[in-house]
């Protein structure tokens, strides 16, 4: 019988790499590859919108640039009355910096906020935790000022019991 002189191919053992952003991630791929431009202009037009009106664009983004209309989305209708306002000097600064805007749209597009759940469940106390408490009320001397508190410490350990 003949031995295989055969050696398999082995990677040199390498550093980590370091993480990839998008834009590595767009230009990796052919077809991403087609968004980068885009996605830089559209990246350059909310940076600028937000030097010309730095207060008033935190919550809101560029949606679309095309035919020089620039679509805006606007968190709620108050803001987007305010900004309604503004879009004169936003197209003027626009204008000055370079792009070619025409007309300004908002588009007001409210984000869910997630509710809170209505029921909240506390965990029960430990074994060893209620003995603690029954300890510590046992221990406590019969005084007006103790009262309120044992009180207190005998309806929790009530209502601890019902909850096993």
């Amino acid at each position: 019988m003949r031995r295989s002189s055969f050696i398999p191919f082995q990677q040199p053992p390498s550093a980590p790499q370091p993480a990839k952003g998008a834009a590595d991630f767009l230009r990796a791929h052919d077809k991403m590859s087609a968004l980068l431009p885009a996605v830089t202009r559209m990246a350059a037009l909310q940076k600028d919108c937000a030097a010309v009106l730095p207060a008033m664009f935190a919550h809101c983004h560029v949606l679309q640039f095309e035919d020089s209309q620039l679509v805006l989305s606007v968190p709620n209708a108050a803001l987007a009355t305010r900004m309604k306002q503004q879009t004169p000097k936003l197209q003027g600064e626009l204008l000055q910096r370079g792009w070619q805007v025409n007309a300004i749209r908002l588009k007001v597009q409210v984000a869910k906020i997630p509710s809170k759940s209505s029921t909240s469940s506390k965990p029960a106390l430990s074994p060893k935790a209620l003995s603690a408490f029954e300890e510590l009320s046992a221990a406590l001397d019969d005084s007006p000022r103790n009262r309120a508190l044992k009180a207190a410490l005998a309806t929790m350990m009530q209502h601890q019991r019902r909850l096993k």
